[in-house]
This record gives structure tokens, sequence and C-alpha cells, in this order.
């Protein structure tokens, strides 16, 4: 369970710092990232002392979190800025995420987002629009996303959430499984902020909030009918996920097999995948995180046994699952040496610090 005593600034620094952990200790320099069987990796790191001996000084942030610092500082950039609107963000986010792109070298960034952000860089018109792609739904966009959920955690900020994770999403990955992925992280967040039940509100709401979704991928007005077609696969994952765990309904306990050791989890992470690398898709990335977090509870090191250590695309998941544990459990019990010396942590607490005075603060409607 959540610590109540927890300051909600702890929480929000936590969310930020704690992801990039989660991704830098995923990505181990991509050798992590990239091995695809989760038993070499758990040998791996007992030969290190175990994950209260990884010292974040020896893990590079991968691409991820230098994605979502762009995300974060972009969103707080706007925030500056007196009238925030869907359209100034929008800029906002293409101009960092531009300039994001020369923070790459060795951080294994994915070819999506270079491509998507080539197209961008050489564009005059102004129109941050990209075409529909069918080869879109990677975990690029919900990676990075987490921190939209700290901009807008209300209820009553829903309907800037979507808008925010939708076009933020799919400024790289247009197509509903990437993008529907980042509305999942961030939304995800969001009940993590005000502690929503993990599993009366979590995967239930996320449900219901798909069909908002649709509603304003209508009324965005953008490659209407081929978004509207290809948003079945996110949906009917998610729905066969949470029957499978026995959740769908937001009640009762989840329900995971009795044998749930290292090899099983790779093998049920590689199910729900699309192509067998399980989290590199936009709905089994967040997936993944989440269940990860059912299963760790308040367990830091039962959280990355199950969500960062595993051979499957294991610094996105990682990355996602960490900020929410974060935001729902600050720094308690996390081991000093996994964040004290974490690359960039100034700029993702100070990210945080800024999210958090931008919570409650208005955001207008484009005119």
């Amino acid at each position: 369970m959540a610590d109540d005593a927890l300051p909600l600034s702890e929480r929000y620094e936590a969310c930020m710092v704690l992801s990039g952990v989660g991704d830098a200790l995923g990505y181990n320099h991509g050798s992590w990232e990239f091995e695809r069987n989760g038993e070499v990796i758990h040998r791996e790191v007992a030969k290190k002392g175990g994950l209260a001996r990884l010292d974040a000084k020896d893990f590079l942030l991968s691409d991820d979190t230098v994605m979502h610092l762009a995300t974060a500082e972009a969103l707080t950039e706007v925030g500056k800025k007196g009238k925030e609107t869907l359209q100034r963000l929008i800029g906002e986010l293409v101009k960092k995420y531009i300039e994001c792109m020369t923070d790459m070298h060795g951080r294994s960034a994915g070819l999506t987002c270079l491509s998507s952000m080539n197209l961008h860089s050489g564009r005059l018109d102004g129109d941050h629009r990209i075409p529909f792609n069918k080869r879109g739904g990677g975990c690029g966009a919900a990676m990075r996303a987490m921190c939209i959920g700290l901009r807008f955690p209300s209820p009553d900020q829903e309907g800037h959430l979507i808008a925010a994770s939708v076009e933020s999403g799919r400024l790289t990955h247009h197509h509903p499984t990437g993008y529907l992925g980042a509305l999942a992280a961030a939304l995800f967040t969001a009940y993590a902020v005000r502690r929503s039940p993990l599993v009366e509100a979590w995967g239930h709401g996320l449900m219901k909030v798909l069909e908002r979704a649709k509603e304003y991928i209508a009324q965005a007005g953008h490659c209407v009918d081929q978004n509207l077609q290809n948003c079945d696969y996110f949906e009917n994952a998610w729905q066969a996920y949470l029957t499978e765990r026995g959740i769908l309904d937001g009640t009762g306990t989840p329900r995971f097999p009795d044998c749930y050791g290292v090899k099983e989890r790779d093998q049920f992470y590689s199910r729900v995948s699309f192509k067998g690398w399980g989290g590199s898709s936009g709905h089994d990335a967040p997936m993944i995180a989440y269940d990860a977090l059912l299963r760790a509870g308040d367990s830091w090191e039962e959280l990355a046994n199950h969500g960062f250590f595993h051979g499957g695309d294991s610094d996105s998941t990682a990355a996602i699952a960490a900020a929410w544990w974060g935001a729902l459990h600050g720094f308690r019990r996390v081991p000093q040496l996994n964040y004290k010396r974490l690359e960039y942590r100034k700029r993702l607490a100070e990210a945080a610090r800024q999210l958090l005075q931008l919570r409650s603060k208005p955001f207008d409607e484009d005119k």
C-alpha cells in the first residue's frame, strides 16, 4: 500500500527519478535490454551483488529517459509562458524532441522516433502532423508519457490528459497501438498520484477512458478513419489481459499462475506481445509494467524482478513501472545507491518540482 504520510513533492520527484533508474537498470548499456533470456539477466544481477548493490553511476540512461525529460520540459516550458494551449504544447514537444536527438549517443534511440524527428526537422509549414503509420505501434510513445499524468493528475483534467498523450504520441508513433500506450502511461501515473486503487480503478478505468479517446480522435480530424479502424488491437489486448488476471470489471484479486518465475514471466510477456519481444509495443509496455506493479505491491526489489529484468524491452517496461511505483511510494525502501548518482538526476528532480507547481494550473482550450 502507498504511504499516506509521504509529501506529494517526494512522490513527484520519485516518479521522475525512479523512472530514470528503471530505464538505466533495464537498459544496462543495451546488454540487458536486448538480452532475450531473463534468466541470464537475473544471474548477472546476482553476480553484481543483487539490486541493492547496483550503483546508478554505472548505468547510462537510454533514449527512454532522454525523451521523457524532453516531454516534461516541454510541459514546464509551455507552463511558464502564460496561456497554455494544446497547439503550443505540440509545438514545444516537437522542438524538445528534435533537440534531444543530439543526446542519443550510446542510448539506442528507436528508429521510428529518429525517422519521425527527421521528418519534423525538415518541415517549415508549422504543421506538426505526420502521416498515419501502419508500423507505428512501438512503445516509443508510451515510454516518455508518464510525466503527462503529473501535469494533469485530476479527474477534471482527464480531457487534457487524453489530448496531450495522444498528440505527443503520434508526433512519432501515428498508430493507435503506439499512442494509446502513451495514454495508458499518463493515465496510470495520474491514478498513482491520486492513489486510485490498483485493481478497482486502473485497468477498469483505462477501458472506459479508451472510449473518450476515440471521441477525441474523431474530433481531432486527422486520419480519423485509419485511426478508429485500428484501435481494436490495443483495446482487445487489454481486455484479454484483464480478463486473464480476473480484474476486468475492477473487482477481485489478481490471478497469477502458481509458478510465475523468471522463465514463466518471459513466456507470458512474449505471449502478450505483438511479435514476441515483450514490452516493445504500445499496448504491452504499460501492460507488463502494470503486471509487475500488481505483483510487487510495495516491494522495490520485486518490482525490479518483474518489470526491469526480463527477456523483453526491459528498459521501457522498467521506466514506466518505476514511474508509477515512485508516484505511489516515493523513495521508500529504495537503496540510495540505485538513484543518488543517476545521470540527469537533478534535471529529473527539477522537472518534477515544476510539474508539481503546474498540476492545478488551468490548461486553456485552443480557440
